[in-house]
């Protein structure tokens, strides 16, 4: 994003006013008796005019994020770093401060260059490579409205008159001094530079994919459209040294790791920017003659355009170019030595030009060029961010955005696909499949592989222009699942150089155009130079990049060599080894395919059941009473109809997410249940779990709602909150911040009505992250010693409820009276205040209310209809003073210190309007006489009984509550038992269990 396409996102009437307000007028005259005035006498927020805090400048830095990023369109940065960018915009900005330099030296610079002298004075941000761009884009366009301000200010004019008078004589000299030292600027380069430029804009703009064949994959994509920032790692601290001398990297990378599409970028950005001019020499095409000298660089690429006589030699002599090597991997071993001292001498020649050289890990030793000032980068895979990105603008490019969707769900569901989807080439090659079959990927996953071991291992390379490759597709087949099947046998990933060249040795001679290649070090040199597929990661260590390919190749050379049973049966109870079976089902011929199933289901583990129906997706052939066998097993388990049967499908493992269902065509209980599953297996595997917990966001069952709402400590808070949280319907629904990311994470969602804080947040805090105080109409706040002054809560005018509990510093109720506060839960002693909610209509204690009667500490001008009193909070006062509120038609007592006496009883007795008492169980079992005292009650129509065990006597209730017409049992945690036995007792009443 440049500033101009910022500034499309930023309209003047935001910008500028807030701008504005870090600077301050000043008085008319040119000022020319005044010394050189710091920009910080200029600056609302410095000096003796400090008339802003941090704060408000965070505000205003705040104010251009959201506004920069709230236009249509793809997001910037990630949603994660909104907080870090806000921050080091306000510290830019503050180093407008910090600058010596009046407004007119200000203007000559330039918005540009003002920009940079603010981030060189700021602290240097951590910030991803978008999100630096994006601050970068953003300083620029800020310094634009800046320095418009400044040349509207009344003495800038005359300053600036001053200015050019007392510059011009020195202009002069500077000038004849120029002419005398530099011959005159060449038109023609500089008309021949416009014309190469928009030559290199052009060639460079679009990407390709080599070596798929498919009919309706685009081959060729914008850039600009289809390019992300992948994070390269320094192998030093020096790597990325800014000392112009040391612009010289050695970048290594993976194949299909996007090596050659950032000299691309890096290509089309410095013919864009006008900075370098940009040489893209690709070794592929210089290898075999001589390497070019500066003015062959173009011919030798086989550039269209004549350049000027010397204008190579020129650019390089004046330290404008940016020289970009691509492939040292992909030119004989022997040239490399003489790619090597090219470079030596050609950086030796023109030092401070900018030098770029890509290869594959393994093509060169480390510190290959370290003498010639090089330093190494290395570009690690892509992080799940990074692949979601490149779907998008893979599929914007192709103007797919119908298969985008199903196609995330996918690569977070499907544990195999996404670990091969870590380089732009996989990714690539993933969505053209994907599109290419309308939105489904292979039956089998088989041809999804088929199709990228013969992009990696021959296509690629022939394709791509370059000689035949040393070992045929067949023979480099052959040889590394060979090395595949020892170490899936072993259950290993990785194995040392050693062993990698004795199974080379003994498999050698069965593979003859190989061995006519050279000895078995020989071969695995090649294997990891040009495969794709076998690295070095460390020294003396040999894996395969992608674990799927090792399972696949693997389980290939299983049935191939007929052990395919005894494959499977050795890696069943290996949780690590599923890859591997479902590969042999699908490598398998019709009849192994069922032995193989029917052997996995003997097991009769639900893990297994699983395994087998997910295998039936590579079972493109099979007896239809085999297919029919599976499916009847895994259909006793998914989808499960039971929170029981959801935990115990969750035991059966990730592969689980990549079969459930949904949320078409299932009930709600089903619903519920498939949430359940993918919640409790995201701690395992999140990016799976939320790829199913996504697809319920929408569903409209409240059980389906709050289990999803729950859930947010398993998965990245963020992601969550943007994937999952904010698309939630919000009618009765709480969310629950744990920490103070979570917390932090509400500002950027729609307002959340109900919220829960557990744990310590400082109220002050909770105030300030609510963007829409206005929205919040209930809080609970549970085991949180930093709660403490409640009237920090006034600040939510539409507050009605609020549940406090586990919160022993909490005082200051009577603040809160001016809130339209109806329901109250209060678990705390300190009830200063309390009388002062004539609002409440639900109240509920715990804490022991130090008073002789009720109507001394609770609110007597309240319209209470339900009351809940708990703990100790009748231990003084008894329920003396309730007659106060006729209004009461709940009682509610829970497990109370002090049992009701003979006379509290009689005080219930005294509410007119009651209608439903809930009575503890403990009540029966601890404290019978308090039962026995229990006068006739004869308007209780309904009763709950909370916490029964099923061994309690209810026998003296129905005579002293002949008028209840609904029984409602709740059991205690985890028991069980007949409801007949109460049920009996209470012949007229409709009875319900509330199972714990």
């Amino acid at each position: 994003m440049d500033p101009a396409a910022l500034g499309t996102r930023l309209a003047s009437s935001v910008i500028a006013p807030a701008l504005k307000k870090l600077l301050v007028q000043e008085g008319p005259g040119a000022g020319l008796t005044d010394k050189p005035v710091r920009i910080s006498g200029l600056v609302s927020f410095r000096g003796e005019k400090r008339t802003l805090t941090e704060a408000d400048l965070e505000r205003l830095a705040r104010k251009l994020v959201d506004a920069a990023v709230a236009g249509p369109g793809e997001p910037p940065f990630p949603y994660e770093e909104r907080e870090p960018v806000v921050l080091a915009l306000t510290r830019t900005l503050h180093a407008l401060g910090d600058l010596t330099m009046d407004d007119v030296q200000a203007v000559r610079l330039g918005p540009r260059a003002l920009a940079q002298a603010l981030r060189r004075a700021a602290p240097a941000p951590e910030l991803s490579a978008d999100a630096t761009y994006f601050l970068d884009s953003l300083t620029e366009w800020s310094c634009v409205h800046i320095l418009h301000f400044f040349t509207q200010r009344s003495t800038f004019v005359a300053r600036t008159l001053v200015e050019q008078s007392r510059g011009q004589a020195e202009l002069l000299a500077k000038t004849d001094e120029l002419i005398a030292r530099t011959p005159p600027a060449d038109a023609a380069d500089t008309a021949f530079e416009e014309r190469y430029a928009r030559y290199i804009a052009d060639r460079h703009r679009h990407l390709t994919i080599y070596g798929i064949d498919l009919l309706e994959a685009p081959e060729r994509w914008p850039l600009d459209v289809a390019y992300l920032s992948l994070e390269a790692t320094a192998a030093s601290a020096e790597a990325f040294d800014t000392d112009p001398d040391r612009g010289r990297v050695l970048l290594r990378g993976d194949a299909g790791s996007g090596k050659t599409t950032l000299i691309q970028w890096l290509a089309t950005r410095a013919a864009a920017d006008g900075d370098r001019i940009p040489f893209v020499l690709p070794l592929r095409t210089l290898a075999g003659g001589p390497l070019p000298a500066p003015d062959a660089f173009l011919t030798a690429v086989s550039c269209p355009l004549t350049a000027p006589d010397g204008w190579v030699g020129r650019v390089l002599a004046a330290s404008r170019a940016l020289v970009m090597v691509d492939g040292l991997d992909e030119i004989p071993t022997a040239d490399r030595h003489r790619v090597r001292d090219w470079l030596r001498g050609l950086v030796d020649a023109y030092p401070g030009n900018r030098w770029l050289l890509t290869s594959r890990p393994t093509a060169v030793r480390p510190e290959w060029l370290a003498d010639g000032g090089f330093r190494e980068v290395l570009l690690p895979p892509m992080r799940s961010a990074d692949v979601a990105t490149f779907v998008h603008r893979w599929h914007t490019a192709a103007d797919a955005l119908p298969y985008e969707a199903p196609l995330l769900d996918s690569l977070r569901t499907k544990r195999d696909l996404a670990r091969l989807a870590t380089n732009p080439l996989m990714c690539g090659l993933i969505c053209a499949l994907h599109r290419e079959r309308r939105g489904y990927l292979p039956t089998g996953r088989k041809e999804l592989y088929d199709a990228a071991l013969t992009m990696l291992l021959a296509r690629r390379d022939r394709e791509r222009g370059m000689a035949v490759p040393e070992l045929s597709e067949e023979a480099q087949l052959d040889l590394l699942q060979h090395l595949a099947y020892a170490l899936v046998l072993s259950g290993r990933t990785e194995m040392s150089r050693e062993h990698a060249i004795g199974a080379l040795e003994r498999r050698l001679p069965a593979v003859a155009s190989a061995a006519a290649h050279g000895d078995a070090a020989t071969v695995l040199r090649t294997l990891l130079l040009r495969s794709g597929l076998l690295r070095e990661p460390a020294a003396d260590t040999v894996d395969f990049a992608h674990r799927t390919f090792q399972d696949y190749l693997a389980a290939r050379y299983a049935v191939e060599e007929g052990h395919a049973l005894p494959f499977v049966q050795r890696l069943a109870d290996d949780p690590q080894g599923e890859d591997s079976i479902r590969m042999a089902v699908a490598h398998a011929r019709p009849g192994e395919r069922a032995q193989l199933l029917r052997e996995l289901l003997s097991y009769g583990a639900p893990r297994l059941t699983l395994l087998a129906l997910a295998c039936l997706e590579h079972a493109t052939a099979l007896d239809p009473a085999v297919r029919a066998e599976v499916e009847r097993a895994a259909g006793e388990l998914i989808p499960p109809s039971t929170p029981e049967a959801a935990r115990e499908l969750a035991e059966a493992g990730p592969l689980a997410l990549e079969l459930l269902p949904g949320p078409d065509g299932l009930t709600d209980a089903e619903a519920y249940g498939v949430v359940i599953t993918a919640s409790l297996l995201g701690s395992a595997e999140p990016a799976g779990a939320l790829g199913v917990l996504r697809r319920f966001r929408a569903h409209p069952s409240f059980d389906v709602r709050r289990q999803l709402a729950g859930t947010w400590r398993r998965f990245p808070t963020r992601e969550y909150a943007a994937e999952v949280l904010d698309h939630l319907e919000r009618d009765s629904l709480f969310v629950t911040c744990d920490t103070d990311e979570q917390r932090a994470a509400l500002a950027g969602m729609r307002p959340w009505h109900q919220l829960e804080f557990r744990g310590p947040h400082a109220l002050p805090d909770v105030v300030a992250t609510i963007p829409n105080p206005d929205a919040v109409n209930l809080v609970y706040f549970q085991d949180n010693p930093l709660a403490e002054d409640l009237g920090a809560l006034a600040a939510f005018p539409a507050l009605s409820g609020l549940w406090v509990a586990g919160c022993p510093a909490a005082h200051g109720l009577g603040a809160l009276a001016g809130l339209p506060l109806t329901d109250l839960t209060y678990g705390h002693s300190d009830f200063t205040g309390l009388s002062a909610l004539n609002s409440l209509r639900r109240l509920s204690l715990n804490g022991e209310i130090t008073a002789d009667s009720l109507a001394e500490a609770l609110p007597t001008g309240a319209p209470l209809g339900f009351l809940f009193l708990g703990g100790d909070a009748t231990r003084a006062t008894g329920l003396r003073g309730l007659g106060h509120w006729p209004t009461l038609t709940t009682l509610s007592l829970g497990r109370l210190a002090a049992a009701p006496t003979a006379e509290d009883w009689r005080h219930v007795a005294g509410l007119p309007a009651l209608t439903h008492l809930y009575l503890n169980s403990l009540l029966f079992t601890d404290h019978p006489e308090s039962i026995e005292a229990l006068p006739e009650l004869p308007g209780i129509e309904v009763l709950r009984l909370p916490a029964l065990h099923g061994t309690e006597d209810l026998g003296p209730l129905p005579y002293r509550l002949p008028g209840v017409r609904r029984l409602v049992l709740q059991t205690a945690p985890g028991a069980v038992f007949p409801p007949e036995r109460y049920a009996r007792l209470f012949p007229r009443a409709r009875v319900t269990v509330d199972q714990r």
